[in-house]
């Protein structure tokens, strides 16, 4: 029984669907993307962030992207995170952990009617219409009025199933310190509900 989730996503550019270490994804929708190979699918539960790979075509293909990847400033997070909030508030998600970082976000996530999927695509729409009301899109100088501006994140998520209060404790701590690894400190953000609350079996 799913009690549940550890989602990543990413900001734009950040984890292409083709990258050599492995993706989510089922297929490349960008023309630019294709030429670098198809989607590199995997199910792993494991980051394969640190996994051996062809550096030098993983920057290649980022290179041929349609936009420059977007990295999240200290502003820019606070403002996703405000957004973050009010998909929280609206769907009654219960999170007990988040970290945002410039490049990607980490959320443990409780079980929901809705499917995880569903979920971050809630949360990522939130904060970029709060990046849009404050004016600090990272994507603002493409901004059309009247049209969809870029999107600011990738498409898919990265997920895995918690279905054990140890998994969810593990998962927590995992998010709670990940700042940390990149010489940030760690993160606290009203939304997020004491671990004490996640649910047992």
């Amino acid at each position: 029984m799913v009690l549940a989730y550890h989602a990543v996503f990413c900001a734009y550019g950040f984890w292409l669907p083709n990258d050599p270490r492995g993706s989510w994804s089922d297929f490349v929708r960008s023309w630019e993307l294709r030429k670098f190979g198809p989607a590199t699918k995997t199910n792993t539960r494991t980051s394969v962030a640190r996994a051996p790979h062809d550096r030098n075509l993983r920057l290649a293909a980022k290179a041929a992207m349609r936009y420059p990847p977007v990295v999240f400033d200290g502003i820019q997070a606070r403002a996703i995170g405000l957004g973050f909030a009010r998909a929280v508030e609206r769907s009654k998600y219960d999170v007990y952990a988040c970290s945002i970082l410039p490049e990607h976000v980490h959320m443990v996530i409780g079980r929901h009617t809705q499917r995880i999927e569903q979920i971050v695509a809630q949360l990522k729409g939130a904060a970029t219409k709060q990046l849009i009301a404050e004016g600090i899109h990272p994507m603002g100088d493409r901004i059309v009025p009247g049209r969809e501006p870029p999107s600011p994140w990738s498409r898919s998520c990265w997920r895995v199933f918690l279905s054990t209060p140890k998994d969810i404790l593990r998962a927590v701590r995992y998010v709670e310190n990940n700042p940390c690894k990149e010489g940030k400190r760690r993160q606290s953000w009203r939304f997020v509900q004491c671990i004490s609350d996640a649910p047992t079996v």
